[in-house]
Parts: C-alpha cells; structure tokens; sequence
C-alpha cells in the first residue's frame, strides 16, 4: 500500500525511541520502540538506521510503506541548522511525503496541552525549554549547556551536590549532610574515597546522576546547601518559561507550563513547591502541569495539527495514550 492520509510520529531521545503510525482521524494503526537517537556519538547516517528499525516495523504492522506527513520530535535537534539537516535526511527515506523535525522538547510541550499553545521546560539529564502558539510563533534556547548559559538538570546538579561536599569535607566550604550522604549512596565513607573511585574509574563517570535523588533527598531532610541547590534550579525553571512567555507576548495570559523529565516529573515536594512559587511570582498567570502522557503523543498531535484534523481526531489520539497506552 502506497502514501494514505495517515501519519508517522516519532519521538527520539538519547536512550529510547517510540514511533506511531496514525490515521488523520486519530486513530493509531501501531506503534514501536527502538534505541536512543544519538547523531553527535554515532552520525546522522548512523542515527537514522536505529531509528529506521521501529518505524518500518510500525509501517509494517500498519500496511503501509509511507504516509502522508512524518512529525519527528528529535533529541540532539538544538539548533534550527541542527533541524534542517536532519529534515532532509530524513526525507531521504521516503517514509512520507512531507517532514517536519523539531527537538524533542516540542513533543513534551504538546502532548501536555489541548492546542498548540504553551511552554514546557524539561529538566533530565540536561535542561531545556520550548514555547508554541498556534499561528506558528515559537520560542526556544539552543539547550547546549554551560555554552548556551543552561544550569540545571539531573547532571549538572549531580555535579553541584559533588562540588559542595567535597569543599565541606576538605574544609573549604561550609558544613552539609551531602558530604556523607553521597558517598554513603555508593557505601563509601567519605567524599575522599568517592573522589577517588569516580577519577580512578572504579565507579563508571555515568553513576554520577544516582546522585541527583540523594541531593533531594538531603533538600526534604533540610539540608541548607541541599536546598539552596533545588532552590536555584526551580529559580532557572521560572526564569526560562517567563522569558518563553515574554517571547510569545503570553506572559499576561493564562498559560499552561509543562513541566517533564525525570527530574520535574519525580514528585520531590520540595521542587515542586519551589517551581510553583517562583512561577507565581514571575508568571504570575502561567498554569503548571507536570506530563503525563508519553511524549510520542505531541508528536503525533503534531501531526495531525500538520493535516489540518479536527479537534477530535486530536481527542481520540490523546484517549489512546492516556487511557490505554500510559
């Protein structure tokens, strides 16, 4: 079977990618997970025979060899070059007649929404945040770091939890429970003893985001240093979606602001309740929502807004993925 008005949706991370094949009217033809898309490790080339696995599988499973419109939400797509590039590379394959690339983050923002209209910041191993509104207006950062002024996410506090614990054992710094509770996480009786097993390999470098729960866990015992920590995040979280919305000439608006990743989505109280009291004083107006659905349902919202579908296909998507797929 040739090109139907159906649909690909894809959303990408670093470490898994699921894909779903739709009819314009919201009605989901079959899905597929795959590996992580990763073009910086391994090439675009590379990157896309991972991704290429789930999709055709899901074409497959659906009958057909391509659709209408691909919406792919992408990991690693920070920049619009970056986005281009892997457009047309992704037209290569011929999944669809038309492609539209966005990052991820575009994914998490619409599945947490009814239309096109919001701001999401994803807080994971890193920190980003995107905003839409339905005229097509978008806001965004490049998301690349330190380089692109980003603080946060589960990594970069990780290695802020390290730093003070480590000047709080040595003298350096002021006392904090962090020095014993980080290493005591890898049963270790010191931050010595953990400085060395980290340089000297004997704990893998990728084991340092086991301690960005320990760091919240310390914030809720009341740990200051902890707090201040968690404190300075949902600070950055307020900041990026108020300057989205100052951006989208939304600030003054009711606005939702999803909120995803696996650090925003953990249910740490003391987060939580830093996020909203900054949001409130910076976006007085926004509406904080942690995502529930699986991001691969705003890419396929996408989609169907691509295809001009009426507002139930829309619901008929969404009722797929949060009633019987969560």
């Amino acid at each position: 079977m040739g090109v139907t008005a159906a649909a690909l949706a894809v959303d990408a991370g670093n470490s898994k990618t699921d894909v779903a094949v739709l009819t314009a009217e919201g009605e989901v033809l079959a899905t597929a997970r795959g590996g992580g898309f990763r073009p910086p490790a391994v090439g675009v080339g590379r990157a896309l025979d991972t991704l290429a696995e789930p999709v055709e599988r899901a074409l497959s499973e659906a009958g057909l060899t391509s659709v209408s419109h691909v919406s792919a939400c992408l990991a690693n797509a920070d920049l619009p070059v970056e986005e281009a590039e892997l457009a047309t590379a992704l037209r290569s394959r011929a999944w669809g007649s038309s492609v539209t690339v966005r990052n991820d983050t575009f994914a998490v923002l619409r599945a947490g929404v009814a239309e096109p209209r919001g701001v999401a910041v994803v807080c994971g191993a890193g920190i980003n945040c995107v905003g839409m509104r339905p005229d097509g207006r978008t806001a965004r950062f490049p998301a690349l770091g330190r380089l692109s002024g980003d603080w946060g996410g589960g990594w970069g506090l990780a290695e802020e939890a390290l730093w003070h614990a480590a000047r709080a054992e040595d003298g350096r710094g002021g006392p904090t429970e962090l020095a014993r509770a980080l290493p005591a996480h890898f049963g270790l009786d010191s931050m010595y003893a953990l400085i060395e097993a980290l340089h000297l390999g004997h704990l893998a470098s990728s084991r340092r985001y086991e301690l960005t729960p320990v760091l919240f866990g310390t914030a809720a015992r009341g740990d200051a240093v902890a707090r201040s920590l968690v404190g300075r995040l949902a600070e950055e979280v307020a900041v990026m979606a108020s300057v989205a919305l100052t951006r989208l000439d939304l600030l003054g608006e009711p606005t939702p602001v999803v909120l995803g990743g696996s650090v925003l989505t953990a249910g740490h109280a003391v987060l939580d309740d830093a996020v909203r009291d900054q949001l409130n004083s910076r976006a007085p107006h926004a509406d904080p929502r942690p995502i529930r659905a699986a991001p691969v349902l705003g890419a396929a919202l996408l989609a169907l807004d691509h295809l001009d579908a009426p507002p139930e296909s829309g619901e008929r998507a969404r009722s797929y993925w949060e009633s019987e797929h969560p």
